[in-house]
């Protein structure tokens, strides 16, 4: 099976925001917790959705999704540091996961818009 480069980083980056939510659990933040738990996983649930989708037409729209979703991670996550829920060792390097997923789901958007034209 061809390696997909979204997909396995997307995956990932949720595992790890799985451990951060059980550890801003055990800190007893749940308000902000649940938010990114939420966020966080869902943007590789929307990559997965978009691998199978059924048209070009729904692949872009969950890509798009997907896209959203790590904005609002990414939003959470400066949050959380810049509140001083997590530190910024912790930060850096989710944050640059988040960073590096945005990029990639810019450039397959961006593909699709400029081989739809």
């Amino acid at each position: 099976m061809k390696e997909n480069v979204i997909l396995e980083k997307s995956y990932k980056f949720a595992v790890r925001i799985i451990n951060l939510y059980l550890y801003l659990k055990d800190k007893k933040e749940f308000e902000l917790g649940n938010q990114i738990l939420r966020s966080g996983t869902s943007i590789g649930s929307n990559v997965e959705e978009a691998i199978g989708g059924y048209s070009r037409k729904d692949f872009s729209a969950k890509l798009g999704i997907a896209y959203r979703e790590a904005r609002e991670t990414s939003f959470r996550l400066r949050l959380l540091h810049d509140t001083g829920f997590i530190d910024s060792k912790l930060f850096n390097s989710l944050f640059e996961d988040c960073e590096e997923i945005l990029k990639i789901l810019g450039s397959i958007q961006k593909t699709l818009k400029t081989s739809n034209s």
